[in-house]
């Protein structure tokens, strides 16, 4: 079973099913002993010669892209492209709303119910979507742009985003260096636990984003920014940033058994969703400690 994010849920249970690793099994069955046979592979020798012998020796082997099969490289540039296209969605937002508060708003609840009806079609689509992969990323830059810029307007949380933004980053590299390096372990236990925190979690976050919506909770939700509240966003926290871990091995195992070159969209899909998540948890503790 795999950790929290559907996406590379999806992706590992297709890996086990289909295998991708027996690729490559020889073509057609071999030829019966016989004169027919045996004069055809005469012919064949005769009409291979000395250069076409030279030139198949010094012919380099196949590697994962001759074979469209996925690589580490592939996953890299889609995942900096999804990014770059975030960005830009929420630095453009950013001065749209800048100039126009009063849309800050509508972006931001726009974004975030749209970003989360994208992410769970490409979840659950049985074909990867580019397009719908690339949209996604733009949403979500509209809404964080949107989300962003009201927090950062808000008294006493001035710098909140920034900070944000240099955790998210340090965070990343810290999860990278422990998993490659093997400090940080990711087992088949762990994703069964981490999967079963992960769905618990989800339904509280919804639960209270129903009760802020209809007026039963305000501010920051359950706990408010006491130490219930601090705790909570410190668990959203070592949530997200385990789950980095979880995509780094799901992308690992999927270069291992030669997964098409297709789902190299979607592991770098899976990453921007773990970014985003761990990017607002960041903000809401962070807020959390300001007051």
């Amino acid at each position: 079973m795999a950790g929290g994010n559907p996406v590379f849920d999806r992706l590992n249970k297709q890996i086990e099913k289909e295998r991708y690793a027996g690729f490559g099994a020889p073509q057609g069955s071999p030829q019966q002993p016989g004169t027919q046979s045996a004069t055809a592979g005469h012919a064949a020798q005769d009409a291979m010669t000395a250069q076409h012998l030279n030139d198949m020796y010094a012919r380099s082997s196949a590697g994962p892209v001759d074979t469209g099969r996925l690589t580490i490289d592939s996953v890299i540039m889609k995942s900096l492209g999804l990014f770059a296209l975030l960005v830009a969605a929420g630095a453009v937002t950013w001065v749209v709303v800048s100039g126009s508060p009063g849309l800050a708003a509508p972006i931001w609840l726009g974004g975030m119910v749209i970003g989360l009806v994208l992410g769970l079609a490409i979840a659950f689509m049985k074909t990867v979507s580019v397009p719908l992969i690339v949209l996604y990323s733009a949403v979500e830059g509209a809404f964080l742009g949107a989300f962003s810029y009201t927090i950062n307007r808000i008294q006493g949380y001035e710098g909140v985003v920034l900070m944000a933004v240099l955790a998210t980053v340090c965070t990343f590299a810290a999860m990278y260096a422990g998993y490659a390096t093997g400090f940080i372990k990711v087992t088949s236990k762990s994703r069964r636990m981490f999967f079963m925190a992960i769905v618990g979690y989800m339904i509280f976050s919804l639960l209270q984003l129903v009760l802020q919506w209809t007026g039963v909770l305000s501010g920051w939700g359950f706990g408010g920014s006491g130490m219930l509240g601090i705790g909570l966003s410190i668990l959203g926290v070592g949530l997200a940033a385990y789950s980095l871990a979880i995509d780094f091995d799901s992308i690992d195992n999927a270069v291992k058994v030669g997964a098409p070159e297709k789902f190299s969209w979607l592991l770098a899909h899976g990453l921007i969703v773990s970014v985003v998540w761990l990017y607002i948890e960041f903000v809401r503790l962070f807020a959390r400690l300001r007051d």
